[in-house]
């Protein structure tokens, strides 16, 4: 790409994710802990908050999808969590088992879930580099 046809990054959207069945997939990430920002079922998406931020994880219905085991490797979206462990408790509480215990990284703990459909979330804190981390 030459100079006068570069672009500037400005941020994310959102991040999609493919789901085969929209009421499905809102009630499992409610169970997970997300907030539904909003819900168009004509239009077959629903967006998930997290944070504060405006950007969020859009649930986009895909019908031929069907319940699948994540495939290896799998693209990932991790989110930001005060305590990752913390995190792995509550979501088997609810019956969402992680697809493996925490594992310590550099910078704190990180834990994963597949929905249904395969796609992967991850929990990570910043507990052993809070500099690091987003300040509550």
């Amino acid at each position: 790409m030459s100079d006068d046809e570069s672009y500037e990054l400005l941020g994310f959207d959102n991040v999609l994710l493919p789901v085969g069945d929209l009421g499905e997939a809102v009630r499992f990430y409610e169970r997970a802990g997300f907030a539904v920002g909003f819900r168009l079922d004509e239009a077959g998406i629903a967006l998930l908050k997290v944070g504060g931020e405006t950007p969020g994880i859009l649930l986009r219905h895909e019908e031929t999808l069907a319940h699948r085991s994540p495939p290896w490797p799998s693209p990932r979206v991790w989110l930001e969590v005060p305590d990752a462990r913390a995190a792995a408790r509550a979501l088997s509480d609810v019956g969402i088992a992680p697809l493996d215990e925490p594992a310590s990284g550099v910078t704190g703990w990180t834990v994963e879930i597949a929905d249904p459909w395969g796609n992967v979330i991850g929990f990570t804190d910043y507990t052993k580099r809070p500099a690091l981390g987003r300040r509550p």
